[in-house]
C-alpha cells in the first residue's frame, strides 16, 4: 500500500460531507456514545459501494443512467428527510432530545449507513480512486483493493469518531441557549438541504 494512497485517503476523509454533519449533529445533541454509532453507521455505509467496485456494479451504475438517477433521488429525497427531520426536532436529528434515552444505537447507526448507501457518487468514487493505487506485481487487484478499502473505512471511522466526540463535548454547552439551539437546528437542516440539491443537480 503505498503513502501516496494514504495520504489522498486521508485527505478525502478530513474533508466534511454529510457523513462528517451528521454524526457531529448527532453527537451535539445525544453525546459521545451516539456519535459513535452515527460514526460506525457511516463508515459501513461504505461498504456497499466497496463490494459495487470490485464486482463491477459501479461500472454500471457509471455507465446506466437509469440505475445512477434511481439511487440519487433516493439518496436526494432521504437527505431531505433529515432536514425535515431536523427541523422538526424529530428522528436521530432532535437536538433536544435527553441524551440518555435518545434513539438506539443500532438505529442512529442505521440511519448513518443509509446516508452513505443512497449516495451513487460514493459508488463512482470507488470505482475511480482505488484502481489508481493498485500496485503491479504486488498480489491480486483484489486483495490490494480490499486492503485499501479496509485501510479507507479504518481512517474514516478514526477521523469521524474526532469529530462526534468534539461535537457531543461542547454540545451541552452549546445547546444551553434557546437562540444557539435554533440557530444549530436551521443550520443542520439547511446544510443537509443543500447536500441534497447538490446531489440532485450531480452528474456522473
Amino acid at each position: 500500500m503505498s503513502i501516496e494512497f494514504l495520504i489522498a485517503a486521508f485527505i478525502v476523509v478530513l474533508i466534511p460531507g454529510t457523513g462528517v454533519v451528521y454524526t457531529v449533529a448527532v453527537g451535539l445533541g445525544k453525546g459521545r456514545r451516539a456519535s459513535l454509532a452515527a460514526a460506525l453507521g457511516c463508515t459501513f455505509g461504505i461498504v456497499p459501494a466497496i463490494l459495487a467496485s470490485l464486482v463491477g456494479l459501479s461500472a454500471l451504475m457509471h455507465t446506466s443512467a437509469l440505475v445512477f438517477q434511481a439511487v440519487k433521488y433516493a439518496g436526494v429525497a432521504y437527505l431531505l428527510y433529515l432536514a425535515w427531520q431536523t427541523l422538526r426536532d424529530s428522528g436521530p436529528m432532535d437536538l433536544k432530545a435527553d441524551r440518555a434515552s435518545g434513539k438506539s444505537f443500532w438505529g442512529i447507526a442505521t440511519s448513518g449507513a443509509l446516508i452513505n448507501v443512497l449516495n451513487p457518487k460514493l459508488t463512482v468514487f470507488f470505482l475511480a480512486f482505488l484502481p489508481q493505487f493498485i500496485v503491479p506485481g504486488s498480489g491480486s487487484e483484489t486483495a490490494q483493493m480490499l486492503a485499501m478499502s479496509g485501510t479507507f473505512m479504518a481512517m474514516t471511522f478514526g477521523v469521524f469518531v474526532i469529530y462526534g466526540q468534539f461535537a457531543a463535548a461542547v454540545g451541552d454547552k452549546v445547546l444551553r441557549s434557546e437562540r444557539v439551539l435554533t440557530w444549530m437546528r436551521r443550520s443542520i437542516a439547511a446544510t443537509f438541504a443543500g447536500f441534497g440539491v447538490r446531489l440532485a443537480f450531480s452528474e456522473r
